[in-house]
C-alpha cells in the first residue's frame, strides 16, 4: 500500500498519528483527496441498464444474502477486536475481504447467513496494496457471488452493497457510481453510498447480482462518499493464490516454540506475562498440553505456577514428569476440589486418580498457586503453600514440567518456574507483619462454628443487622486494600523508572525502562522475563551469522528474522489499543506503533553489534543505519523494515504536512526523548477515552523522566484537580509559582492554588 494511499485508508478510519505532536485535520485531508480525485464525475442519466437481468433490489437482495458473511478477529485480548463483511467466491470455502478486516497476525472466524460459525483455516492470498485477502475456512456447497468484468460498470450507475454497519449484520443500501479512480496503480471505484464502520470487505453489486468491487473506504466528513476496489483483484488473487496457513499466519499471543511444546490441541497463546488455553484438547477426556523446553529437571526439583480458570466446573492445571505423548503426572483444579493424577497412557484405563480432596484454601474464580515438589521417594503437593498431597508414587520420572488443560477449559497461567526450590506465594514474614500492623482490625470467621452462631443469636434483635454492617464495613476496606496495593505498585514502578533515568541520557537502557512505562498499567509484568525473551530472540539471530559478518549483513538477518520469520508488522487497523505502547506486550504479539517497534529492533540491533539511531521523523517514528560507506538509509520498521531514500522523506513530510525537509526533521533522539513520546502516546490516548486517573499515572512519570517540564506540572495539577488529589494539585501549583514558567496562565495557577488552599481551611 503506498503511502498516499495507506495515509488515507487510516485517516479515513478516524486514526490519528499518537508519535507526532500534530493531529491531522481529517477535514483538510478529504478536502485535498477531493481536489485530487477530482470530484464526481459522469453523467447520471448515462446508466447502463439490462432488463433481461436487472432484479429488484428485494430480489436482489434475496437472492445474495447467503452469499455475504461476518468476519470477526480477536483483538489484543481474547474479545473480538474487529467486525467486518466479505462474500464467498468459491463453493469449496473461499471468502473475499478486505485485509484491514482479518488484521494482521489474528484468530479469524467467519460467521455464515444460516448462523453457522467456521474458524478460517487458511489465508489463502492477499495483496497488501490493494488491501485485499481470500480466506479460506472448511466448508462445503457455499453458494458463490459471480464477480463482473470491471469495464461493464457505468458512473452514474445503481450499486447495491451489503455488509455490517456496526453489528446490524446484512444490512442493505442503494447507491450511484460517482467515477472510477486510479491511485498509485490501484484502481478504485469512487461511491455516492453511505458506507459504515463494518461494511468494509462487503460486495459491491449490480442489479444483476455481480460483485463489481469490494467495499475499503469511507469518509468521515460526508456521509455519502466511499471507494471500493475493483473484483479484479480478487480475479488476480484466485488466479495466483500465496496460501499460508493459519497457524504461521498468526503471531500475536503465539507461544515461543523454542521455549514451549504443545500436545494435543487446544489454543494456547502467550502475551502480558501470561499463557492461556482456549480450546479442547484431542487427547483422552479433551486433554491439552504446553510443555517446558530446555533442560530437564533432576531429583530433587519443585515446579510452580499460578492458574485461574474461567469456569470452575472445568479442570487445568500443573503437569510434571511428561514424555510428550500421553504418560504425565496432573496436580491441577477440578469441579472445585483439587485432584493429583497419573496418567499411562491414552485411555481411560490408563488414568489414574492418586488424590482427590476438598480443600477450603483453595479460592474459587481467584489466582491459585500450585506447586509440586518431586523427590527421590516421593511427590508433595501444595496450594498456596498449604501441603495437600503427600505421595509415594514413583511411577513416572525423567519427563518435562508445564500445564494441561481438560474437556476445553479456558484459564490463564502465570509465575510458572521450576528448578530446585521455586518462589513461595505467600510474601515474607515481616512483610506480612508490616501489612498486619496498617491493616488491624480484620480476623477469621468461621460461619459453621455452632457456638458462635448460638452466641450471637443471643445477642439480640440487632445481632444481623450489626453482621451486615460489619460486612460491608469489611467490603469497603477490602476495597481501599486495593486501591492500596494499586498505588504502593504505581509508587514503586515510579521510583523505578526514576532510577533507570537518573544517569546520562547515553547511558540509559532504553527498553528496561520502557518496561517501567509498561509497568504503570499492568501490576503483574514481569520485567525479567520479558528481558530473558529478547537475550533469546538476540541469540538465536547470532547463531546464524558468521563471526565476519558486515554491520549490512548482521542488519540484514535481523530483518529477515524479525520481518520475514517472526512477522513483527505495524498496528494498522488497531492503532489506539494501548497494548502497541508496552514493549512487553509488542514482544509477545510482534505487533506495535513505528516508536515501540523501533524500540525493540534498536534493541536487539546493539545486541548483535550495529550502531542505528531513533528518529524523531513527524508523525511516524524511524530509525537510521548509516553504511560504512557514509551513506544512510532510513528504516520504517511499522512497515517491515521499508527502506527510505531522504527524497521519499522530503516527499513524504510534503504530503502530510505540507513542509519542507530540514535537518531538524531528522534529528537523532535520545533515549529521554523517545521514552517521553511513548508516554505522550500512552496519555494522548488517556485522554481522548478521558481516563483521568491514567493520565495522572502517565504525568508522573514523565515528571519522573523530565521534572522541570512546565507542561506536564500543569497537566497534572489540572488532572490532579478533578480526581479530588489536591495535595498533588497545590504542589504543582506552587511549582509553577515558583519557576514562573512562560507559557503557562500563571494568573489561573494562582487562583486555583487559593482556591485549593480556601476548600482544606
Amino acid at each position: 500500500m503506498s503511502q498516499q494511499y495507506q495515509d488515507f485508508y487510516i485517516q479515513s478510519r478516524g486514526l490519528f498519528c499518537f508519535s507526532g505532536s500534530r493531529i491531522s485535520s481529517l477535514l483538510s485531508v478529504f478536502l485535498q483527496l477531493v481536489i485530487f480525485f477530482g470530484g464526481v464525475s459522469g453523467n447520471v442519466n448515462a446508466v447502463h441498464q439490462d432488463t433481461e437481468k436487472n432484479l429488484s433490489i428485494e430480489e436482489l437482495v434475496t437472492t445474495v444474502r447467503p452469499s455475504v458473511v461476518t468476519i470477526r478477529h480477536t483483538g489484543r485480548g481474547v474479545q473480538d477486536a474487529g467486525l467486518g463483511t466479505g462474500f464467498v467466491v468459491s463453493p469449496d470455502g473461499l471468502i473475499a475481504t478486505n485485509l484491514h478486516v482479518i488484521g494482521e497476525a489474528r484468530p479469524i472466524s467467519v460467521e455464515l447467513a444460516d448462523g453457522r460459525i467456521f474458524d478460517v483455516t487458511e489465508i489463502h492470498a492477499t495483496d497488501r496494496n490493494a488491501d485485499v485477502a481470500v480466506i479460506r475456512i472448511d466448508a462445503e456447497d457455499l453458494q458463490p457471488l459471480a464477480l463482473a468484468v470491471s469495464s461493464s460498470l457505468r458512473d452514474g450507475q445503481e450499486v447495491v452493497a451489503i455488509g455490517n454497519p456496526h453489528g446490524l449484520e446484512r444490512s442493505v443500501v442503494v447507491g450511484r457510481v460517482s467515477g472510477r479512480r486510479t491511485i498509485d496503480g490501484i484502481k478504485m471505484i469512487q461511491l455516492a453510498i453511505p458506507i459504515e464502520s463494518g461494511n468494509s470487505g462487503g460486495p459491491l453489486l449490480d442489479r444483476s447480482g455481480e460483485v463489481h468491487g469490494i467495499l475499503t473506504l469511507k469518509s468521515q466528513v460526508t456521509r455519502n462518499l466511499g471507494f471500493a476496489v475493483v473484483a479484479d483483484r480478487v480475479d488476480e488473487l484466485l488466479e495466483n493464490p500465496n496460501p499460508v496457513l493459519l497457524d504461521r499466519w498468526l503471531t500475536i499471543g503465539q507461544l515461543d516454540s523454542t521455549e514451549w511444546l504443545t500436545v494435543g490441541g487446544g489454543l494456547w497463546r502467550q502475551r502480558a506475562g501470561r499463557i492461556t488455553v482456549t480450546g479442547k484438547g484431542k487427547g483422552f477426556g479433551g486433554r491439552s498440553l504446553c510443555l517446558a523446553k530446555g533442560s530437564l529437571p533432576s531429583v530433587p526439583y519443585e515446579v510452580g505456577v499460578q492458574v485461574k480458570l474461567d469456569n470452575e466446573s472445568g479442570a487445568a492445571g500443573l503437569v510434571f514428569e511428561a514424555d510428550g505423548e500421553d504418560k504425565h503426572y496432573g496436580f491441577y483444579p477440578s469441579n472445585g476440589q483439587l485432584r493429583f493424577t497419573r496418567f499411562d497412557g491414552p485411555t481411560v484405563f490408563t488414568w489414574n486418580v492418586i488424590e482427590d480432596i476438598d480443600v477450603p484454601e483453595y479460592r474459587k474464580g481467584d489466582w491459585n498457586h500450585l506447586r509440586v515438589r518431586v523427590e527421590k521417594d516421593g511427590i508433595r503437593c501444595y496450594v498456596n503453600d498449604l501441603e495437600v498431597v503427600v505421595s509415594s508414587d514413583q511411577n513416572l520420572r525423567g519427563g518435562r514440567p508445564g500445564f494441561v488443560s481438560f474437556r476445553g477449559t479456558e484459564a490463564a497461567f502465570r509465575r510458572f518456574s521450576f528448578g530446585h526450590e521455586v518462589p513461595r506465594f505467600q510474601p515474607a514474614d515481616a512483610v506480612w507483619t508490616q501489612i498486619e500492623k496498617a491493616t488491624a482490625g480484620f480476623q477469621e470467621i468461621d460461619p459453621s462454628n455452632a457456638t458462635l452462631v448460638e452466641l450471637l443469636a443471643g445477642v439480640g434483635s440487632t445481632a444481623v443487622a450489626a453482621l451486615e454492617l460489619k460486612s460491608d464495613s469489611l467490603l469497603r476496606q477490602s476495597d481501599q486494600l486495593r486501591v492500596l496495593a494499586a498505588e504502593v505498585h504505581h509508587h514503586q514502578t515510579i521510583e523505578k523508572l526514576s532510577d533507570e533515568v537518573a544517569v546520562d541520557d547515553e547511558k540509559i537502557d532504553t527498553f528496561r525502562a520502557a518496561l517501567q512505562i509498561a509497568r504503570l498499567d499492568n501490576q503483574e509484568l514481569d520485567c525479567e522475563a520479558s528481558l530473558a525473551d529478547l537475550r533469546r530472540l538476540s541469540a538465536s539471530i547470532k547463531t546464524r551469522l558468521p563471526v565476519d559478518a558486515s554491520d549490512s549483513d548482521r542488519l540484514g538477518m535481523l530483518d529477515q528474522v524479525f520481518f520475514s520469520e517472526l512477522g513483527f508488522h505495524g498496528s494498522h487497523g488497531d492503532y489506539y489499543n494501548r497494548s502497541n505502547s508496552y514493549v512487553n506486550e509488542v514482544l509477545d504479539d510482534r505487533e506495535g506503533i513505528p516508536i515501540t517497534l523501533a524500540v525493540v529492533y534498536m534493541e536487539l540491533a546493539k545486541s548483535l553489534g550495529v550502531e542505528i539511531y531513533g528518529i524523531g521523523f513527524p508523525g511516524h517514528f524511524l530509525v537510521r543505519f548509516d553504511a560504512t560507506d557514509g551513506d544512510s538509509e532510513w528504516i520504517d520498521v511499522f512497515e517491515r523494515g521499508k527502506r527510505l531514500t531522504r527524497e521519499n522523506l522530503v516527499e513524504r513530510l510534503l504530503e502530510q504536512t505540507g513542509e519542507s525537509l530540514n535537518d531538524s526533521h531528522l534529528e537523532t533522539s535520545t533515549s529521554r526523548e523517545i521514552l517521553s513520546r511513548m508516554l505522550n502516546n500512552l496519555l494522548t490516548i488517556a485522554i481522548q477515552e478521558k481516563d483521568a486517573q491514567s493520565m495522572l499515572r502517565y504525568l508522573d512519570a514523565m515528571l519522573a523522566l523530565r521534572p522541570d517540564s512546565a507542561r506536564s506540572h500543569f497537566l497534572r495539577m489540572l488532572t490532579a484537580r478533578q480526581l479530588n488529589e489536591s495535595e498533588i494539585a497545590k504542589r504543582d501549583a506552587r511549582w509553577l509559582l515558583i519557576q514562573q514558567p512562560s507559557g503557562i496562565d500563571l494568573a489561573m495557577v494562582k487562583r486555583l492554588l487559593q482556591a485549593l488552599e480556601a476548600d482544606s481551611d
